[in-house]
């Protein structure tokens, strides 16, 4: 083997290792930014939700039998 040969195995071991180093800390910081992020949500929570009033305007009656609204 020559020098050439050599050094290109140790440049390519050490890029590998690099790309190993790389998605261990990016596997990492992505799981703690989505427990941040689902702790964040949950403190956003206001308690039980109600449901929201159906408000009626009676200035808005539709007649049964007709096509159209009266106004």
């Amino acid at each position: 083997m020559g020098i050439v040969s050599k050094a290109g195995d140790w440049a390519f071991k050490a890029f590998t290792a690099g790309l190993g180093i790389t998605t261990i800390y990016l596997t990492a910081t992505f799981s703690a930014n989505v427990y941040k992020g689902l702790a964040w949500h949950n403190a956003q929570s206001c308690g039980p939700h109600q449901p929201l009033p159906i408000v009626v305007n009676p200035s808005h009656v539709y007649e049964a039998g007709s096509d159209e609204w009266e106004l």
